[in-house]
């Protein structure tokens, strides 16, 4: 059974979210919560396999809240939930820790899809979405200049989160920051996708990476891939 915790500012959304989680054998909603101070609070009390984050909260916004959710060190997944599908404070929820995010206009077998992967360890958005995301929102964070020339990248064997890695290991996360799938890695590489499975479990185990999303932002933070121009 798959325990979800709803966080969203708005009655009838909660609703609508209740009504469709509780229509599935395999899923139970623990509690609600109206802002990111109660999201926070709640996950600590039921510690639920997924949260369904809203952005916009009065008070505690869903990026903070997802924040200390993830900093607290629980299983906890977050799934963030926004209007939309480029919003740049979905790329913030992501940096923050989330799992992944859909759009609430999603159809409903797709919302549940994305709670029971995210509760399986998976990420929820594409790759090739996730690197739409970046690409669009990098210059956007805070400090960044859309004028200013951009400073020159980290050097990737400077940073410790790489230091474990193998050459293949770094290559193979420099491909998942670009945004290709296991299959292109396998065809590309001349490897076998199993083998490419591999790789990518040491990737993520070796980084601290939660998620392949996760691993695709540390390939950008870290100078190996660069906003496309």
């Amino acid at each position: 059974m798959t325990t979800v915790l709803i966080a969203d500012d708005q009655p009838m959304q909660r609703f609508g979210f209740r009504m469709l989680l509780e229509s599935q054998d395999d899923m139970t909603v623990v509690d609600e919560a109206a802002n990111g101070t109660e999201a926070v609070r709640l996950t600590d009390r039921h510690h639920p396999d997924v949260v369904l984050m809203d952005i916009r909260m009065p008070g505690l916004d869903g990026i903070e809240a997802t924040r200390r959710i993830i900093a607290a060190g629980a299983r906890t997944r977050v799934l963030i939930v926004t209007t939309f599908d480029l919003d740049e404070y979905a790329y913030e929820g992501l940096r923050a820790g989330a799992s992944g995010f859909l759009v609430k206009e999603a159809q409903p077998e797709e919302l549940l899809s994305g709670i029971r992967a995210v509760a399986s360890g998976e990420a929820v958005v594409a790759p090739t979405l996730t690197r739409r995301l970046l690409d669009t929102y990098l210059h956007h964070l805070p400090g960044a200049s859309k004028t200013s020339t951009p400073a020159a990248p980290t050097v990737p064997e400077e940073d410790p989160r790489l230091s474990a890695l193998t050459d293949r290991e770094r290559e193979i996360l420099t491909v998942i920051g670009r945004g290709w799938t296991n299959t292109e890695i396998a065809t590309r590489l001349h490897l076998a996708e199993s083998t490419v499975k591999t790789h990518v479990t040491r990737v993520l185990a070796k980084t601290g990476s939660r998620d392949r999303i996760q691993a695709v932002i540390l390939a950008y933070d870290t100078g190996l891939v660069t906003p496309a121009q």
